[in-house]
């Protein structure tokens, strides 16, 4: 399967819209938006991060969209971001795609927080050279609860 990252387009859009709202999806990822099928908060959201410094990538396997990458944030605590559409987990596109988001963006340190409980996304950024670097607890909108989050980061 050949994974590439691209520059966004408006439409691949509503194909994260639709991503975001698989309800195990979000479930895993837990820090999600208050109400994810909020579209005109989608598009709001990112009408502001596409006009910001951010770096976005649209997720490509095989041609087709499967997800986002992203870093963003302050420089020296830049974090990256990433989602992959359910039904392409377990096949290496989130780690390929982070892979090369973080030879695109080479400053370091950046950063990662996942849920404490989200095995595959730990594995992810553990692949790509993230390490654990604290545990903290934030409130999962998509659990209504809060929960532990480990911050990763991938230093040098």
């Amino acid at each position: 399967m050949q994974i590439a990252l691209r520059e966004v387009h408006d439409s691949d859009l509503p194909v994260f819209f639709r991503q975001m709202n698989d309800p195990e999806a979000l479930h895993m990822a837990a820090f999600t938006p208050k109400d994810p099928g909020d579209r005109d908060a989608f598009d709001a959201h990112w009408k502001r991060i596409r006009a910001s410094d951010a770096v976005h990538r649209t997720v490509l396997a095989d041609g087709d969209v499967v997800g986002s990458a992203a870093v963003y944030g302050e420089p020296g605590e830049r974090e990256v971001t990433y989602w992959i559409d359910r039904a392409y987990w377990g096949r290496g596109i989130a780690t390929a795609a982070l892979r090369e988001l973080i030879v695109q963006v080479p400053e370091r340190p950046l950063y990662a927080r996942a849920a404490a409980d989200n095995a595959g996304s730990l594995r992810v950024l553990h692949k790509c050279g993230f390490r654990v670097t604290a545990e903290a607890s934030g409130y999962a909108n998509a659990r209504g609860a809060e929960i532990a989050e480990l911050v990763l980061a991938l230093e040098a």
